[in-house]
């Protein structure tokens, strides 16, 4: 809906990245009227997104595993393909070739969230800048950790908390024309077909030994960002750690990492080789490929220049080099509730990375979820929270109490935080056994089943 058209909302959503559009969805679908409010398109940005489409993906293009039966995000994927996610449903459209994983052409995906939630009847989409919480009338926080500063010192305010800080990293792009595909060849780990591909979904660049240690010597040497005094102390996510920062852990770190060559034949040699880098395809057209766990920090020239000595990208042409910018989450334990509520301020909620989720589906999932509580809310229905034992559940619980609001940081969906089968399993069986629970349970929550809620 226009920004000229007279709505009268019940709910305000700010932020429009994918738990803001997910929630916005979720509760439109159970006929709640949302105002949206993104501030790109207003004037304003962001200093890592790029356009002013909704659910913009930042980083990778890449949503992770999408096995349902022995990965903990694939079966998060699952869950919300069943209660109706407009996430998932836009991956599905935008999908290319990526193995076993999930990955999407980005612009194509943004593309269909915003149309979708443009062309809503109950959904108002205003660009603009939002610097203060409301003071009253339900309201969701999803603007993500790049919140502009005037509406995170206003968090800051509501809360008395400091948020926690992470820094985040973004990997290259290449040109594919610009590949030297004599040198490169087309394969999947272990050959493995996903459910769009052959096997061959991903472009190696093999290295040996020598080229290898040169390769990671540059690392340490090359020219890299640096911080701002009151940075220092900040430390990275994991699950996005830039490459050079893996690189200085040992020299062997990357080839057990993003450059591990197991199950990667040479077609040339028939061979491993000493280390190889991937790269994935990141839009439909295949024309744009991106360096699968290349996140990195350092200077765009230096990027370039070493980039180059990779085997089969001496003359990589980059549509968009790397680069890093500053994270911020809440410390979620301490201050929601079971239902995302902010406890000293309870017409608030928050959902997606800002809560200390970390990872696209979970970003969206909280989003989700965030969504379908404030409906029942407005609705003056009673939502229990999904069991532990689903994938849902586990996210939530870890952000609403799942650890130590002292120990708290950003976490990605696992099986850590699901409590263990009951009884004995054997090892083999045990990704399954977590998975075929979760169904059932997810299942007796949907139909409102007290057992679903006992195993909290």
């Amino acid at each position: 809906m226009t920004n000229t058209q007279t709505f009268e909302h019940q709910i305000h959503i700010i932020g429009g990245g994918l738990a803001g559009s997910e929630a916005a969805w979720q509760l439109a679908e159970a006929g709640i009227k949302v105002k949206l409010s993104e501030m790109r398109g207003s004037g304003e940005m962001t200093p890592a997104h790029q356009t002013e489409g909704l659910a913009e993906l930042v980083c990778s293009n890449s949503f992770r595993s999408d096995d349902a039966d022995r990965n903990a995000v694939g079966l998060l994927h699952q869950e919300m393909r069943t209660l109706g996610s407009l996430i998932m449903a836009s991956a599905e459209k935008s999908k290319v070739p990526a193995g076993s994983a999930l990955a999407v052409d980005r612009d194509i995906f943004s593309d269909h969230v915003t149309k979708a939630l443009e062309n809503h009847p109950n959904i108002q989409i205003v660009r603009e800048r939002v610097d203060n919480l409301p003071e009253a009338g339900p309201t969701i926080i999803a603007t993500g950790p790049l919140t502009a500063m005037t509406l995170a010192q206003s968090i800051g305010a509501a809360t008395g908390e400091d948020a926690l800080a992470f820094f985040d990293a973004i990997a290259p792009i290449i040109h594919r024309d610009s590949i030297d595909m004599d040198i490169c060849w087309m394969a999947s780990r272990w050959d493995k077909v996903g459910p769009e591909g052959d096997g061959k979904d991903y472009i190696n660049c093999p290295m040996d030994k020598e080229q290898y240690l040169a390769f990671h010597q540059g690392l340490m040497d090359g020219d890299k960002t640096e911080f701002k005094q009151w940075e220092k102390d900040t430390p990275y996510f994991e699950g996005c750690m830039p490459i050079e920062v893996m690189a200085s852990r040992g020299v062997e770190t990357l080839r057990y990492g993003p450059m591990k060559p197991v199950g990667l034949d040479n077609p040339r040699t028939g061979r491993w080789p000493y280390a190889v880098v991937q790269l994935r395809q990141d839009n439909k057209l295949g024309t744009l490929w991106n360096m699968v766990g290349f996140q990195t920090k350092l200077k765009h020239g230096a990027q370039v220049e070493l980039f180059r000595t990779i085997p089969g990208l001496e003359k990589a042409e980059f549509a968009r080099l790397g680069g890093l910018h500053r994270n911020t989450f809440i410390n979620s334990p301490r201050l929601l509730d079971e239902q995302l509520r902010l406890k000293s301020a309870p017409h608030i909620r928050f959902a997606g990375q800002m809560t200390g989720c970390e990872g696209y589906v979970e970003s969206a999932s909280i989003g989700l979820l965030a969504g379908r509580f404030a409906a029942a809310e407005l609705q003056g229905r009673t939502l229990d929270s999904p069991p532990i034992t689903t994938a849902l559940g586990a996210l939530l619980g870890h952000i609403t109490g799942g650890a130590e609001a002292s120990d708290f940081q950003p976490m990605n969906v696992n099986f850590g935080l699901f409590p263990p089968p009951e009884g004995k399993v054997h090892k083999k069986q045990r990704k399954e056994a977590y998975t075929s629970r979760a169904r059932a349970d997810l299942q007796r929550w949907i139909n409102g089943e007290p057992e679903a809620i006992a195993a909290e």
